[in-house]
């Protein structure tokens, strides 16, 4: 069974949980442990580890979360809901490949059954085993990235923390439909990859757009299934990483919002949170931001996919060269633009869909410009 691949907790979690008052979060969690396994037909979001660091090809073998899971029990939960469970550690297998296909079965069973992994890890490249956890549900993946580089890697080059993207592209079953990069910070990328990301019909958007406007990003998240953070993303003063110097990057504050918008989208069914340099400081970092996380999921509305567009206000914007059709929700006050379905035997769509977007970009086709995210999007689905 998929799930005997997880090790309980250790019993020095254990111990410092019963420690911890029955109002904090690690009072109210369900518990992996050696005597009994969490009943997963009762729970919403399953917190794992992941022992694995030989994708950062550093002197880090193992990583050890007991750190984030202390600071993050201590924690006191908002008015929330949603039925937690701990599921423990995947450990490291006797190769890499072992440890991702664990990852991948369990990441399976969980989205199937209607359960969000949020996985602490090592090494980024575990995105890859994430998203092969899709791909049993036979959908088109959605992947956003909070990371300040692409994470290309060479021609033949062996998958790592850094090149896990170009597996992700390449390998069969191709299930990615969109890839979005938010953080990147261009002296960290060449020029050579910023095409490609164009050339693919990617999304990116700098450190410096996203710091500006944070709430660009929330389209993104409202259309992602996968979400997957890079702690190099954040910067050394905020994390506390003076192993991987960091002088620019996201603070505390906007990561950790970046983290809500990802729990607060109706679509997301797996997070993860990778490269932590297994620091304490980083540890109070990354347990804020899975708190942000579950507070997001606490206030989901499941609108559009899950719910009808036919209550919504529609808007026609007529440009020059094509209709434009936008849906504004009179629940929640978000937008959506309509792709339209084409016609063609390479369609990766099968009927009109909706892109989430922003107002701002209704006003962008109000004044006669074509939303950049609606273009690359209706090119997507006939490459």
């Amino acid at each position: 069974m998929e799930f005997d691949f997880l090790r309980p907790l250790q019993h020095e979690i254990l111990d410092y949980i019963l420690k911890l008052s029955s109002q904090q979060l690690g009072s109210k969690i369900v518990l992996h442990t050696d005597q009994a396994f969490p009943d997963l037909d009762k729970i919403q979001i399953a917190v794992i580890g992941i022992c694995e660091n030989r994708g950062l090809n550093n002197d880090i073998l193992e990583i050890d979360l007991i750190a984030v899971r202390k600071e993050l029990y201590r924690l006191f939960p908002g008015n929330w809901d949603a039925s937690i469970a701990d599921l423990g550690d995947i450990l490291a297998g006797n190769s890499v490949e072992d440890t991702y296909f664990a990852l991948k079965k369990v990441a399976a069973s969980l989205i199937k059954k209607k359960i969000i992994p949020i996985v602490i890890g090592g090494s980024q490249d575990l995105t890859y085993a994430l998203y092969r956890g899709f791909d049993e549900l036979e959908q088109m993946v959605n992947l956003v990235s909070i990371d300040n580089k692409f994470d290309f890697g060479k021609e033949n080059e062996v998958m790592s923390a850094t090149s896990y993207l170009t597996q992700i592209i390449v390998d069969e079953p191709n299930n990615l439909f969109n890839y979005c990069n938010i953080g990147y910070q261009t002296y960290y990328n060449s020029q050579e990859e910023i095409d490609l990301i164009e050339k693919l019909y990617f999304d990116a958007y700098r450190l410096g757009e996203v710091s500006n406007n944070i709430a660009i990003a929330e389209p993104v998240f409202r259309d992602a299934d996968l979400v997957s953070i890079d702690m190099s993303a954040v910067k050394s003063a905020d994390s506390g990483n003076f192993i991987s110097f960091q002088p620019n990057g996201f603070n505390g504050k906007e990561i950790c919002a970046l983290s809500r918008y990802a729990g607060i989208s109706d679509k997301v069914s797996s997070f993860g949170i990778f490269n932590h340099n297994n620091t304490v400081q980083e540890s109070v970092l990354i347990a804020q931001i899975i708190w942000y996380f579950i507070e997001g999921f606490h206030y989901r509305s499941y609108e559009y996919p899950f719910g009808s567009k036919e209550n919504y206000l529609k808007y026609t914007v007529l440009l020059e060269e094509v209709e434009l059709i936008f849906y504004k929700s009179d629940k929640t006050d978000r937008w959506w633009i309509e792709i339209p379905f084409i016609s063609s035997s390479n369609n990766k769509l099968k009927r009109n869909t909706l892109l989430p977007c922003s107002y701002d970009e209704y006003l962008l086709a109000c004044n006669q410009e074509l939303p950049e995210r609606w273009w690359k999007a209706q090119r997507k689905t006939v490459i």
